[in-house]
């Protein structure tokens, strides 16, 4: 197998694995929560994406590493992280602005991941990072389609309004 075709085996396999838990496990527990509290824990895995900026880590990949993917997948990756973030902050204290914190940190999310998977030629470059792009963007790629999917059920059918934690 070529290096690419081990990564497009890996990366699939992992959004079907992904998939099928999210759908056996984590949907139906979500579906039992508040929409805060579905939000909360759908964005909590966003807030680790810092880990992305190892793609600008000399010696984590190699060093003829597009700069341009680089560049694009370590930073948009710390700016979905931090947002997501703020998202959990505001979920976490029902600020009136949570819902659209949460679209606007899984958007620029989403975006960030069409960007680099969009960008085949960084595969044969990505080192020690590999695990990023076949194991944790499935996961990230699942919980946005579950994110959009809870919001647009509760837009369908309003909830009663959710008292902070204590």
């Amino acid at each position: 197998m070529t290096i690419e075709q081990v990564f497009g085996a890996q990366f699939a396999l992992s959004l079907l694995v992904t998939s099928l838990l999210a759908a056996w496990i984590v949907r139906p527990w979500l579906d039992q929560k508040s929409l805060p509290d579905a939000l909360f824990w759908l964005t909590v895995p966003h807030a680790f994406r810092h880990i992305g900026l190892v793609f600008v880590v000399p010696g984590v990949v190699a060093p003829s590493m597009p700069s341009s993917f680089a560049g694009a997948a370590a930073y948009g990756d710390l700016t979905t992280g931090l947002l997501a973030l703020l998202a959990l902050v505001a979920v976490r204290y029902r600020w009136a602005l949570m819902v659209p914190l949460v679209i606007i940190a899984h958007g620029v999310g989403l975006v960030d991941l069409a960007n680099a998977l969009r960008q085949a030629e960084a595969i044969p470059h990505m080192g020690a990072a590999w695990y990023i792009p076949t194991f944790l963007v499935p996961v990230l790629l699942v919980t946005h389609a579950m994110t959009f999917a809870r919001l647009v059920r509760a837009w369908r059918v309003p909830q009663a309004p959710q008292k902070a934690p204590s």
